[in-house]
C-alpha cells in the first residue's frame, strides 16, 4: 500500500496538483468512503474516523457531501 500511495504521490506531483488540492481530495473521498461503509450514519463514521460528529457534520457540509433531503422541521400547531 505504501508503494501504491509513493506512485500516487509522485503522479500529482508530476502533474502540478497542489497540496492543499491533494489533501482536500484525500479527505472528500476518505470521509464519503467511511460514510458509505456505516450507511450514512455519522455518529458511526465520526467513531471510526475518530473525530467528532459535530467536526465530521461540519466537513459534510464543507465538503458537499450530504446528498440526503434535509429534514422538515415540525410546525407546532
Amino acid at each position: 500500500m505504501k508503494d501504491q500511495l509513493e506512485s500516487l504521490v509522485n503522479q500529482m506531483i508530476d502533474h502540478g496538483i497542489l497540496f492543499t488540492e491533494a489533501v482536500s481530495e484525500f479527505e472528500k473521498r476518505f470521509i464519503k468512503r467511511m460514510l458509505e461503509k456505516n450507511n450514512g450514519n455519522h455518529s458511526k463514521t465520526a467513531k471510526a474516523l475518530g473525530i467528532h460528529r459535530n467536526t465530521l457534520s461540519r466537513k459534510v457540509g464543507d465538503l458537499e457531501l450530504d446528498r440526503r433531503p434535509k429534514r422538515r422541521r415540525r410546525t407546532s400547531r
